[in-house]
């Protein structure tokens, strides 16, 4: 497994921790109230700074126990990075339309927010998705 491919892997594990640990506050905060009255910033700001964080301290894990590979990237990996992330912004580049039609129907700051977060968390995991079936089956 090349040093990119765990790192992928490090990401897309992130990347549903981080909105999973999310829903779960939110939701955990939503007894018997409408879902649109809760508390749902500090939540989002936390998952996202926990997200980063996360995927820093797994890259920083990975080249310290592969120090040999850190950084280390072939022409196979730059197109399979190069792959992915052109899939995961067409991802959100579709996905950011749900977002805008809620700004212009007027909806609630909370269903906005959550759908430009799903958005990215989307783009993120399809991106990643993609890198990780290229490596595993190739172009």
């Amino acid at each position: 497994m090349s040093f990119d491919e765990k790192n992928a892997w490090v990401y897309a594990v992130v990347a549903i921790g981080g909105y999973a640990g999310y829903l779960v506050a939110v939701l955990g905060r939503a007894q018997g109230v409408p879902l649109n009255t809760v508390a749902y910033v500090t939540p989002m700001l936390l998952a996202i700074g926990a997200a980063i964080t996360a995927s820093i301290v797994g890259h920083v894990a990975i080249s310290a126990a592969w120090p040999t590979e850190a950084g280390r990237s072939d022409q196979r990996d730059r197109e399979i990075h190069r792959l992915g992330e052109y899939v995961g912004g067409i991802v959100l580049g579709v996905g950011v339309v749900a977002p805008l039609g809620l700004a212009m129907a007027e909806v609630d700051h909370f269903w906005i927010a959550n759908a430009i977060y799903l958005a990215f968390v989307l783009s993120a995991l399809c991106g990643t998705t993609v890198k990780l079936v290229a490596y595993r089956r190739g172009f």
